[in-house]
């Protein structure tokens, strides 16, 4: 009994340390998706050579994601607003009168077929309105009547949709918060040289990360990405771990999509480069990776600068399918 339960009380004192081991992707970002692409942030980048299908969406972001009634759906008719984006007021709002009037035949109608004689009793007082030459009279002036009232009643809003000639056109879209097809942006062209700054942001980065240079990476990324590498440095510090990528090198490179909004320029490249990427503990054993054995990753990586100064910054990195 003691020889057969020995593998299983071996195996329960391993899952605390199966537990604290480190993710096998502990490079910068631990292979998860981070960070902010501007607008564009919840929409997959478009596929490239080096990254053909599908790109994990964010698991973590600042950028909040479009309200739903930002961008209507257009499998409702109702969904969006009319008059400028107000509430279009229901009928009875809008056509008292006609409501009331209404209201009245059938008022009328009804109070006839309580007394007696039929539900156009109450228009004639029981005279010759019961006959089917009266009905159908009776039937032609309330239809007159309700298709006058509707003409009427139907013009000013009409009017409403016009010039009124101070110079000023009705928004066709109006709202709290444009959609993303309305967003300004504008795709823009990218040189030699942002491509080479790419490649340099890819091994400087790693390399501050190796080092745990918050300082340098300060320098190198937005603050919502340094939050996330400083978290994330921190976990392995209380695991008693510690992440070294060295050796890393640039294979090769493919630009999904480069865009400008407002004074911020984006870029969107994929990455795919090698590198040692092994975790010790504080007396320097290898608790997952290889000092010896580089592994490939390919990785998005969004880069953002403001036009005409500065620099290119780490923005978000997402993993490539």
């Amino acid at each position: 009994m003691r020889i057969r339960f020995l593998p299983l009380t071996v195996a329960l004192f391993c899952l605390p340390l199966f537990a604290l081991a480190p993710a096998a992707d502990a490079r910068a970002g631990m292979g998860s998706s981070l960070g902010s692409r501007g607008s564009r942030t919840w929409s997959p980048p478009p596929r490239t050579s080096l990254a053909p299908s599908w790109t994990r969406p964010m698991d973590r972001s600042m950028t909040p994601r479009t309200p739903s009634y930002a961008a209507p759906s257009m499998s409702s008719p109702f969904s969006r607003p009319a008059f400028g984006g107000m509430a279009r007021p229901s009928f009875g709002t809008r056509h008292p009168f006609l409501t009331g009037l209404a209201g009245g035949f059938l008022g009328a109608g009804l109070f006839g077929m309580l007394s007696g004689h039929g539900f156009f009793g109450g228009f004639t007082g029981g005279g010759g309105g019961g006959s089917f030459f009266g009905f159908i009279l009776q039937v032609l002036i309330i239809g007159f009547i309700i298709n006058l009232v509707l003409r009427l009643w139907r013009k000013p809003a009409d009017n409403m949709g016009q010039n009124n000639g101070s110079g000023f056109a009705p928004m066709s879209n109006a709202g709290p918060f444009p959609s993303s097809q309305e967003s300004t942006t504008s795709d823009i062209a990218l040189t030699a040289e942002d491509y080479t700054a790419f490649q340099q942001l890819l091994s400087n980065v790693q390399a501050a990360w190796s080092a745990q240079d918050m300082a340098s990476l300060q320098r190198m990324a937005t603050p919502e990405m340094v939050s996330y590498f400083n978290n994330q440095l921190s976990e392995l510090t209380s695991r008693g771990a510690r992440n070294i990528v060295s050796d890393v090198r640039f294979l090769r490179g493919d630009l999904a999509e480069a865009w400008r909004e407002g004074n911020l320029s984006y870029a969107t490249v994929a990455l795919q480069y090698s590198m040692i990427d092994v975790t010790t503990d504080s007396m320097g054993n290898v608790l997952d990776g290889s000092k010896t054995e580089p592994q490939t990753v390919t990785e998005l990586w969004t880069f953002l600068r403001a036009d005409g100064r500065g620099n290119w910054i780490l923005s978000a990195i997402q993993q490539a399918g």
